[in-house]
């Protein structure tokens, strides 16, 4: 097992239910290849730096996660059929990846997520989940 992060760009004119259907399908991928998702997030709504099929705005989506390459190569053949997603990119973080090295990291991706929407209810709003790599979601799923 490999570690992985993966950011892809959705076209801002997709619904909630568009969006959330592209991250179901992806995590079922990582998931079929007995892969963990470690962190996902939904950043949000961004002005790209360039114009990207016609496109100034994208939906950004960050998954942290533990799979194999055929897991990536999956994803990746799904993200270029898809008219949807404008840009993705797959970075391996690790090459080798235990089990324990993934429940620490969801335990660390957790703990942040914790302090975030601690400090956001104490009204600290300094910070974003983006500014530190927090997630907006976090799943422990294996």
């Amino acid at each position: 097992m490999r570690r992985y992060e993966t950011v892809f760009i959705l076209r801002p004119g997709q619904s909630e239910d568009e969006i959330s259907t592209i991250i179901d399908n992806t995590k079922k991928i990582i998931l079929d290849e007995k892969g963990s998702i470690i962190s996902l997030g939904r950043w949000g709504l961004r002005k790209l730096a360039y114009t990207i099929k016609k496109e100034n705005q994208g939906q950004y989506v960050f998954c942290d996660y533990a799979g194999t390459p055929a897991a990536v190569a999956e994803i990746e053949r799904k993200f270029r059929i898809d008219d949807a997603v404008l840009k993705y990119l797959t970075i391996k973080t690790a090459e080798a990846i235990t089990a324990e090295e993934i429940d620490k990291a969801i335990a660390e991706a957790d703990a942040k997520l914790a302090a975030f929407a601690k400090e956001a209810s104490e009204g600290d709003e300094q910070h974003s989940p983006e500014d530190e790599d927090f997630a907006e979601e976090t799943t422990d799923e294996e």
